[in-house]
């Protein structure tokens, strides 16, 4: 395993991330703090609790998970879809660097990021709503799962991409929707019969609500079955990486 090319190109990621913090940090935080000022302070005052949780503390891992999800996409996409862009790419290529060490790399920097900005937002909620976290070992595993495996998504956007259209359609067209349809602001026992049937199709289900079982011990699926679904979608894209790398689709030509 060769180390410093993986601490060569992580370091190198975390710097560019740095020159754009405000960006990169500071604008989610303040998107993700007007929510919690709307939909926790103003209108959480009039809406009854949910599975014995009040309306403001009840949302607060559905919007962690949200900025997330929509981050770790739009940093692993950027980070490996830029080197593409510029033609720096082959020299990585050439490099004496595998696959693995690659994606350690790239993915690895992408999903500290969304860490960090999960753990800052997470933060900020507390001078807004108050919440408690009653497994935190279980809430930081699901942190940490949730953006590897969306920062290995993003790496196959920014892989697939051949525009800046291409990295931008993903996660507004269907990352985002799926989402706010996946029980970020409420639970999905609230929907009707039908409707609750189908929201079990949304993957962004499993993640929500398993995030959500650590603050609050309630959730609307089983934890084991969250915990589950997010391993088997990682363990895709894991499986689409061997694969492009193996040969070298959109990567090499």
């Amino acid at each position: 395993m060769n180390v410093h090319a993986i601490r060569a190109i992580y370091m190198f990621e975390m710097h560019r991330w740095a020159r754009t913090v405000v960006q990169s940090l500071a604008a989610p935080v303040i998107t993700t703090s007007l929510y919690f000022i709307v939909f926790g302070a103003a209108i959480g005052r009039r809406m009854p609790a949910v599975d014995g949780v009040s309306y403001g503390a009840f949302i607060v891992p559905g919007l962690i998970m949200l900025s997330i999800l929509t981050e770790s996409i739009s940093n692993g996409s950027f980070g490996i879809y830029m080197p593409k862009w510029a033609g720096t790419i082959y020299e990585v290529l050439s490099a004496p660097i595998s696959a693995v060490e690659i994606v350690l790399g790239y993915v690895g920097a992408a999903a500290t990021k969304s860490v960090i900005l999960g753990l800052v937002i997470a933060v900020t909620a507390r001078f807004f709503v108050a919440y408690s976290i009653a497994h935190a070992a279980v809430a930081l595993a699901f942190l940490v799962l949730t953006s590897v495996t969306f920062s290995l998504f993003g790496f196959l956007l920014g892989i697939w991409a051949d525009g800046f259209e291409k990295l931008q359609i993903v996660p507004l067209m269907v990352i985002t929707p799926m989402t706010f349809l996946g029980g970020s602001f409420y639970s999905i026992s609230m929907l009707p019969g039908v409707w609750k049937q189908i929201a079990l199709f949304n993957p962004v289900v499993y993640l929500i609500s398993g995030f959500r079982w650590a603050f609050y011990g309630v959730s609307d699926v089983g934890v084991g079955i969250s915990l589950s679904m997010t391993l088997g979608f990682m363990a895709a894209c894991l499986a689409a990486v061997t694969w492009i790398f193996r040969t070298g689709w959109k990567l090499k030509t």
